[in-house]
């Protein structure tokens, strides 16, 4: 079952001289961003939706597959994410990001689900409260056996996975972090209640980050500055009110990540002194998906594109060994980064360079429009009138739609 989510949106793609825009797409006036799928759960023996965004693009390009971020708290935090995903991958010709699909899950029943222990009462907490806690296994069995293989069947998704979750969602991301660190590739807890049943998960994490080789796994910790006035980082940790259990536990996590990195596990931590529990997560998320990402925007000079002995080819392959280095899996130069590429040389009429680059994406997107539209651009630039009307029909074969290319080819006809 699939509903629709709408917000106020703007999909756009920049590209350099490949200006086909591309509306997005709407339903009774509402700009549409997802849409809300569902399955069964066997294992939590209820109905489970889901928020769902796939990069969509500009229907000239390949329908890809892309790296996917399941985000708890789905429906608090699914437009933020959403938003930087899209805004860092795509628009202004920004490749800080990869394009991915944004998997958030939103709550049944939050307490059952992301605790990973159940606990007992105490002064802060009271019974209805912990009741239902302990369900986080389960909750986790569901996303491992039922969501991860849904979303695989269902959606174009690569096996690179990150985790995001948010106090006790962020409590969760490090059970699964320690306990099931191969379900995802790149962790990002934000301000978790790590304080949990007696600092129990807390305690787990220290004795299994010094043991396990967490090699291939990318964490990040993001700390709120929930403290009362007069304490500072240092001093919090001494005190032994139930006010500042919550940050003790934290900033106790985040020290022994520092002092003790000793097991292939990529971390950072950092501490937002400006933000509190309820608004670190926007700034968090931002930062963590780029330090998560680090890799992935590409390095070009583009000063040096004239330069006889700057080897583009070169550059090309190494930043697909980068990326496939990085990914676990083969990954080819992106499309739109190839695409851009192309347009920048052709800009400076260097078209055999730019013939040699489309080249690449050709043979690694045949079944993309855009390749054969931007091929055909660069020969009729050339004067290759025959070449460019080839690929122009080739791009109109793939996606009928490209009124850009019948315009081309009519008048190179003329």
């Amino acid at each position: 079952m699939k509903k629709v989510i709408s917000s106020l949106f703007c999909l756009l793609i920049l590209f350099a001289g490949a200006c086909k825009s591309d509306k997005p797409e709407t339903s009774d006036n509402k700009i549409i961003i997802g849409t809300i799928d569902s399955l069964y759960s066997k294992i939590l023996n209820e109905e489970r939706n889901i928020w769902v965004y796939v990069p969509e693009g500009n229907a000239l390009f390949a329908r890809q597959k892309f790296p996917v971020v399941y985000l708890l708290d789905g429906g608090a935090h699914f437009y933020s994410v959403m938003g930087m995903i899209q805004q860092l991958s795509e628009v202004n010709g920004n490749m800080i990001l990869p394009q991915m699909i944004l998997v958030g899950i939103p709550n049944t029943n939050r307490t059952r689900d992301l605790t990973p222990t159940h606990a007992e009462p105490d002064a802060q907490l009271d019974s209805a409260f912990m009741s239902a806690s302990g369900g986080g296994e389960a909750f986790t069995s569901f996303i491992e056996k039922e969501l991860v293989p849904y979303v695989d069947s269902v959606y174009p998704a690569l096996p690179y996975r990150t985790f995001i979750g948010h106090s006790l969602g962020g409590l969760l991301v490090i059970n699964t972090l320690i306990n099931h660190t191969k379900l995802f590739n790149a962790y990002l807890s934000i301000d978790p209640s790590i304080w949990w049943d007696n600092k129990r998960l807390l305690d787990q994490a220290k004795d299994v980050l010094n043991e396990k080789d967490f090699s291939g796994t990318t964490f990040y910790l993001a700390v709120a500055n929930t403290m009362a006035p007069g304490l500072d980082t240092s001093k919090v940790l001494s005190d032994t009110t139930a006010e500042t259990r919550h940050i003790r536990s934290v900033l106790e996590l985040s020290r022994y990540l520092r002092d003790n990195n000793k097991n292939n596990l990529k971390n950072r931590s950092k501490y937002y002194e400006s933000d509190s529990h309820g608004s670190v997560p926007l700034i968090a998320e931002y930062d963590a998906l780029r330090y998560i990402f680090s890799f992935y925007e590409p390095e070009i000079d583009y000063s040096r594109m004239k330069d006889p002995s700057y080897n583009i080819d070169s550059v090309i392959n190494k930043y697909s060994e980068v990326l496939s280095e990085n990914f676990g899996f083969a990954f080819p130069p992106p499309e739109a980064f190839i695409n851009m590429m192309g347009y920048n040389l052709m800009s400076l009429k260097l078209y055999d360079k730019a013939f040699s680059v489309f080249e690449i994406n050709i043979k690694n997107y045949p079944k993309s429009a855009n390749v054969y539209d931007s091929m055909g651009e660069l020969l009729m630039n050339k004067g290759d009138t025959v070449g460019a009307i080839e690929n122009y029909e080739k791009s109109l074969a793939l996606f009928p739609g490209n009124d850009n290319a019948k315009e081309m080819i009519r008048k190179m006809k003329e």
